[in-house]
């Protein structure tokens, strides 16, 4: 039996409630290895935190929590912080991420505590670790970065914020290649992802841990779809989110809802900013929902998802919900990308507005088509994507940072 590890997750917050890809990733994995090793998590302090802290110590997983100062990211000091990021080498959400208190505390518990494995869990807080120079150290990459960076600059039409964020992307590309051969091990969340890092960063030990689904939960939603509504699920606080709900409410929807009137549109996501709900208003047929404890009401009930994404990275939680639940899904390639999917098998691909528009009042006209799909995915989901089976390859890369000599092979 293989003997039990002493493992520090570094991350910018709790990963609860699990409201974003992010914290359900973290969480679902922290959840099933606590059960086997012992887990602390080190993080940023937040108005869940106590709501969150006593969650985790219930499912025993210590907590060490640290205050900052968020920057605002609105008025004239934010656009001094953006034009002063030209002079740094640092890209400007790590900058703005710095955190001595959460270096510090990291400090703290390694003096008083033999750590096994260090994880950390967004490139944003890596330099939290820099004083650990030869402890073994996981980075999870839930995204590469400089591609999410990349594609801003490629679907940006503004020059002037197109140069800017092409500085952003640069700089990304610098910081992770710094990041990922500082880690011992890097887990990317798919096989693309992998290849990525290794080629374009040239990472040498690099795993793979999907991202995963609790079957439990999902297997017992019982669809009872209502066509006319579609359903868009993600995160509002998320750029590459955000651009594509824009997407959705100045071009595809209107379309929809011009050739079928009785169209509904429906929002459900994490911290909506205000010119976002302000804008919902002025859009007929679309409903928004904020911070919703569940989501699991809004896929039973919808006729369809829509994930008209053209910037991402990583890989989409919310598709892999959507299928277990017996959703169909209409996805632009890069939404569904990551994935272990077959476009025209497991989801309905659309990557112009137009298309999307037109697949979306196909499958309001006549859903069974759609339906029929989203059933041979759903089991396929299920089996595949298992948060269980993603623990157990999270646990193997944590025991291969032990192995003296690391060597460059790929974790399955």
């Amino acid at each position: 039996m293989a003997r039990s590890l002493n493992v520090v997750i570094v991350a910018s917050e709790l990963p609860y409630p699990p409201t974003a890809g992010n914290r359900i990733r973290t969480l679902n994995l922290a959840l099933r290895l606590a059960a086997r090793h012992r887990i602390a998590i080190i993080a940023h302090r937040n108005d869940e935190s106590a709501e969150a802290t006593r969650f985790l110590r219930e499912h025993g997983i210590e907590t060490i929590l640290v205050d900052r100062v968020i920057p605002v990211k609105s008025g004239p000091q934010f656009y001094v912080r953006l034009t002063a990021n030209l002079a740094s080498p640092v890209p400007y959400s790590v900058a703005s991420h710095n955190s001595p208190a959460l270096r510090r505390a990291v400090q703290s518990h390694a003096r008083r505590h033999r750590i096994d494995v260090w994880q950390v869990e967004a490139i944003v807080v890596v330099d939290a670790l820099a004083d650990l120079e030869s402890d073994p150290k996981v980075m999870i990459a839930h995204n590469v970065e400089s591609l999410i960076w990349q594609r801003y600059h490629e679907a940006e039409d503004d020059l002037l914020k197109r140069w800017y964020i092409k500085q952003q992307w640069r700089k990304f590309e610098r910081f992770e290649r710094r990041a990922f051969a500082a880690a011992t091990w890097v887990v990317a969340v798919s096989e693309s992802d992998a290849a990525l890092i290794r080629d374009r960063f040239g990472g040498r030990n690099v795993g793979v841990v999907e991202n995963g689904i609790n079957r439990r939960y999902y297997e017992g939603v019982r669809p009872d779809p209502d066509p006319r509504t579609i359903l868009f699920l993600g995160s509002l606080d998320w750029r590459p989110n955000l651009d594509a709900v824009g997407l959705l409410l100045d071009r595809i929807f209107p379309a929809v809802r011009a050739a079928e009137p009785a169209a509904r549109l429906c929002l459900v996501g994490r911290r909506p900013p205000p010119a976002l709900i302000q804008k919902v208003r002025d859009v007929p047929g679309v409903a928004l929902h904020a911070d919703v404890p569940d989501v699991r009401p809004f896929l039973a009930t919808s006729g369809i998802m829509v994930v008209p994404l053209r910037i991402g990275g990583g890989s989409r939680l919310k598709i892999l919900e959507a299928l277990a639940a017996g959703l169909p899904v209409i996805s632009t390639r890069v939404g569904a990308e990551g994935l272990d999917l077959v476009p025209g098998e497991d989801y309905i691909a659309a990557d112009e507005p137009e298309a999307m528009a037109d697949a979306l009042v196909s499958s309001i006209l006549d859903p069974r088509p759609a339906r029929a799909m989203a059933g041979r995915s759903r089991s396929f989901v299920l089996d595949r994507y298992d948060w269980d089976t993603m623990a157990d390859r999270l646990e193997r890369v944590w025991f291969a940072c032990l192995e003296k000599g690391t060597s460059s092979r790929v974790v399955p």
